[in-house]
């Protein structure tokens, strides 16, 4: 039987951009065993996935040689590594199978960003080069967004959350902020926040924040302009809550691809990234708003602070410029 092992341990954007591929597998494969491997706290983003046979979890502090022990005896006739970092390449060599990995354009990313030399080729999205891991399998993109299945569970908590804050019901026309990211060149301002949740609300929308516990602090300074789930509600719980919004206002960040994994309009807010890095929403109904600058890209993933101080990559989007793309989106 052919068995497959797709390898990516996090975290939320990249795994959700796998599951056009695990999709695919599925559908040219019908019989194969296709079994997931990830880190305990990312196993909900594809848990409930119907295209997967089983998905194994690294434990939190357990180490590689202890999950290889694990996966050999489901005897895998294929391992796709979709990682590509120290942990997946010690798995490789302690899970003999035929294994597959994909580029991740390291040479041209660093020069687009430190020469602002492109040497990237046709812009391939990174959910179509996790692809190149599974040649000789005899799969290609459908032209399909990514998949994030939701649980009953989780919609019910997420509605009993929406009661609870008085937006339940299907009553209220709900806009999600998601303000965080991981570093703060990407993040647009809080001011721009603050005001962009008034406007919404003037527009007839109910804004709520969405994020995971990081997210918390950002949350707060939206304190009395928006209600907050931020930290509040697990991944799947987040993902229910973004399927009855009606637009994502979002950074460049993982909620982005929960949102369009789900099937809800996104407005993206990018500034050191760009679009070669293959991150932009994929498949999806989205928009994503951007300024053209000489400086850009200044980081893979973002940097505490701007480099040239002044950070107008992403302080030049103004509130009015994401109103006038919700009314799009979410018409």
């Amino acid at each position: 039987m052919l068995t497959i092992l797709l390898v990516r341990f996090s975290s939320i954007g990249d795994i959700l951009l796998t599951t056009p591929l695990v999709r695919a597998l599925r559908r040219r494969h019908p019989e194969a065993r296709l079994i997931y491997v990830t880190k305990r706290g990312m196993a909900p983003l594809v848990a409930d996935s119907p295209h997967l046979s089983r998905v194994v979890t690294l434990e939190p502090g357990e180490p590689v040689r202890h999950l290889a022990a694990r996966l050999r005896p489901l005897a895998a006739t294929h391992g796709l590594d979709l990682h590509g970092n120290l942990r997946s390449m010690a798995l490789r060599l302690l899970v003999r199978t035929r294994w597959r990995g994909y580029s991740k354009r390291k040479l041209a990313r660093t020069l687009l960003i430190s020469a602002k030399i492109n040497l990237y080729r046709g812009g391939v999205p990174v959910a179509e080069r996790y692809f190149e891991a599974a040649r000789g399998l005899d799969v290609r993109p459908d032209g399909g967004p990514p998949e994030f299945h939701i649980g009953d569970g989780a919609r019910e908590r997420a509605e009993a959350w929406l009661m609870e804050h008085g937006l339940g019901g299907g009553s209220a026309r709900l806009a999600a902020l998601a303000p965080g990211a991981a570093h703060a060149t990407k993040r647009w301002p809080v001011a721009h926040w603050l005001a962009l949740a008034d406007r919404l609300r003037g527009a007839g929308y109910a804004p709520i924040v969405v994020g995971g516990p990081d997210d918390r602090g950002g949350a707060q300074q939206l304190a009395g302009h928006a209600e907050s789930a931020a930290g509040e509600c697990s991944l799947q719980e987040t993902g229910a809550l973004l399927a009855r919004a009606a637009v994502l206002v979002t950074n460049d960040t993982g909620v982005m691809h929960m949102a369009t994994g789900v099937g809800t309009p996104v407005v993206a807010l990018f500034g050191p990234t760009v679009e070669q890095f293959g991150f932009f929403p994929y498949r999806a109904r989205a928009r994503v708003l951007q300024r053209d600058l000489d400086c850009r890209p200044c980081s893979a993933m973002g940097t505490a602070t701007c480099p040239l101080g002044h950070h107008r990559c992403l302080r030049d989007i103004t509130p009015a410029d994401v109103v006038q793309a919700v009314e799009v989106m979410a018409a």
